[in-house]
């Protein structure tokens, strides 16, 4: 569906309520993997090293990617929706806002169930997110075009996509730890029992599925 088409697709409150919550919670958690000092998420540690490379903060950096990410949208044909501006727009300030409430991990354990919560809490926010049915952020367009064009499943795409993106992200001087890895390796599986559980069903969608029998 093209922008205008989500907008018009039905359940408009519930699906806002639910693309601004997953926006902000997708910040928040991504700052919660960052906090847990054992190795964040493979955009974050492109964000990470971008960063420390143009001496900015990491919500900045992580606008500016998602600027830029939008350039590969084109090839793919992925169609920007409210959900892709509002990503632009939310997502770095809700990183940076969490980083200056939430405590450091002190410890060990402090530090493993930050990385657990923080992966968790980043699979369903980014579900709940897509599931609003408002168009895909950036990064998440390259995953769903991807999707699209090779057929693949939801897990190995995005799998693919992690490692690539963690391996650029650590040549420029990102944080690069054993939780990148293991986000690496469940962000798909997960994201992909998520989204299911998450999307919204849209009166015009299920119409047209009827109509089609």
């Amino acid at each position: 569906m093209n922008a205008v088409a989500q907008v018009r697709a039905g359940r408009t409150a519930r699906r806002l309520s639910q693309l601004l919550a997953g926006l902000v919670g997708y910040g928040a958690a991504v700052m919660m993997l960052v906090q847990s000092g054992l190795g964040t998420a493979s955009w974050s540690v492109l964000t990470d090293g971008t960063a420390k490379t143009l001496g900015i903060s990491f919500g900045w950096a992580t606008n500016l990617i998602s600027l830029l990410v939008l350039l590969a949208w084109i090839p793919l044909r992925e169609l920007p929706g409210l959900g892709t501006l509002l990503n632009v727009a939310i997502v770095g300030f809700a990183a940076d806002a969490t980083a200056a409430v939430l405590p450091t991990p002190h410890g060990i354990f402090a530090e493993i169930g930050y990385l657990i919560v923080g992966l968790v809490a980043l699979a369903f926010f980014d579900a709940l997110y897509l599931g609003a049915q408002f168009g895909s952020g950036p990064r998440d367009g390259i995953m769903t075009g991807l999707v699209r064009l090779t057929r693949l499943p939801v897990a190995v795409v995005r799998t693919g996509i992690d490692v690539a993106v963690a391996g650029i992200g650590w040549i420029l001087g990102g944080s690069l730890g054993v939780g990148t890895v293991l986000i690496a390796l469940c962000m798909g599986p997960l994201v992909g029992y998520f989204l299911p559980l998450l999307t919204v069903r849209l009166p015009a969608a299920t119409a047209c599925e009827r109509g089609s029998r």
